[in-house]
């Protein structure tokens, strides 16, 4: 299993300060020293999805409150409230920090009881899955890890082999921030990423979130105004054979 950028002290550290600037370095925990007192003062908010209204999700892990989780979580419990009973798959550990899940949870670096580590590249479960989930996790492949060659590449790697472990009629929806990785944006601006059906969601408020456009979601910035991402796309895709 390869190494990650992020998995020692300093090699965090500097990750860290290049991926969100040095300010954040400061900013995070305070965030996170101060959630108690501020997420019970926070507004009730909502956004639409797919015609739905859901609740922001405010939540103390990984600053859930103060960024583009706060409308990716609830869109992953939305699918996982459609795909109820069926076979799931969640590439990177991201819903069980939220959610009561009892799904298949595959994560080449975290570990935790339940967690396959394994590369998606290389995972080959011997069964298909009706719904393959995962938030915020693809913008990572091979940028955030130490794999050679192009981030591109690998996510369309990537998104192939999720959408051949799917069973007929399955579906691949992937929560991608924008701004984060520049390779993944360039595919999103391009048309290459392959989805059959894609929301955007900007960041108009510090608790406000609305549809748009793909061009006016590229068009923002990653970390302004609000920090972290202020827009997010929801992939949808298809079996290989759909």
């Amino acid at each position: 299993m390869g190494a990650h950028l992020y998995n020692s002290g300093v090699g965090k550290v500097a990750w860290f300060v290049r991926r969100f600037g040095a300010g954040e370095l400061l900013l995070k925990p305070l965030r996170c020293a101060f959630a108690p007192w501020i997420i019970p003062r926070l507004a009730r908010r909502e956004f639409i999805f797919e015609g739905k209204t859901l609740p922001l999700c405010y939540h103390r892990y990984n600053m859930t409150w103060a960024n583009e989780r706060a409308v990716e979580v609830p869109v992953a419990a939305e699918f996982l409230r459609r795909f109820a009973d069926k076979r799931v798959l969640e590439v990177g550990n991201v819903t069980p920090h939220y959610l009561d899940t009892a799904h298949t949870v595959l994560d080449k670096f975290e570990r935790g009881p339940g967690i396959v580590n394994e590369d998606i590249a290389d995972f080959a479960p011997g069964e298909r899955f009706d719904l393959i989930l995962s938030v915020s996790t693809f913008e990572h492949i091979g940028f955030d890890d130490e794999a050679d060659g192009d981030s591109g590449e690998k996510i369309a790697q990537a998104i192939t082999t999720c959408r051949g472990l799917l069973a007929a009629a399955g579906q691949l929806v992937i929560t991608l921030p924008l701004g984060y990785n520049p390779a993944l944006d360039r595919m999103i601006a391009a048309g290459q990423l392959g989805s059959e059906r894609a929301t955007f969601l900007k960041r108009t408020g510090r608790l406000a979130w609305q549809s748009v456009d793909a061009e006016a979601a590229l068009a923002s910035e990653y970390g302004r105004p609000f920090p972290y991402a202020n827009a997010v796309m929801i992939a949808q895709f298809g079996g290989l054979s759909a």
